[in-house]
């Protein structure tokens, strides 16, 4: 997987044609940074040390087979279905997909929160890997 490190948003925006001031591009240079490290994570599947964090299931996606896992897993990390309804933002935080396997129809959402070091509050500066803590959460639809 290619991960888009462009200076181009990902909802085809670009900064310095649409006019905007130093303090706003440092902004969208923030959450670009967020994005690429959001992607890796997800990517490296949490393999990658230099971009912290944990990967959880809920019990909707713990009970499935190992076959259904093992699709959720690959979907996961090569999602790049991201518009500007599912990642306003556009920090690639969130993502949804739908697929079956053997007759059973699974509608999935995952989503990433970016906490301090000790998981208990949100980052002072989600930029930052050297203060933040990514927690990918990979859930049925249902249990949202």
């Amino acid at each position: 997987m290619a991960i888009n490190t462009s200076h181009e948003s990902a909802h085809g925006k670009d900064a310095a044609a649409l006019g905007l001031g130093d303090d706003e591009q440092i902004v969208l240079d923030k959450i670009k940074t967020i994005a690429t490290q959001n992607d890796r994570f997800r990517f490296t599947w949490g393999a990658d040390y230099t971009i912290p964090g944990r990967i959880v299931m809920t019990p909707g996606i713990a009970d499935m087979t190992p076959a259904a896992k093992a699709i959720v897993m690959q979907r996961v990390q090569h999602f790049n279905t991201f518009t500007e309804d599912n990642d306003p933002y556009e920090d690639h935080t969130f993502g949804a997909f739908e697929f079956e396997i053997a007759g059973n129809s699974y509608n999935v959402f995952w989503k990433i929160d970016l906490y301090d070091k000790a998981y208990e509050f949100g980052s002072d500066d989600p930029s930052n890997t050297e203060v933040t803590r990514r927690v990918l959460t990979i859930m049925l639809a249902s249990e949202y």
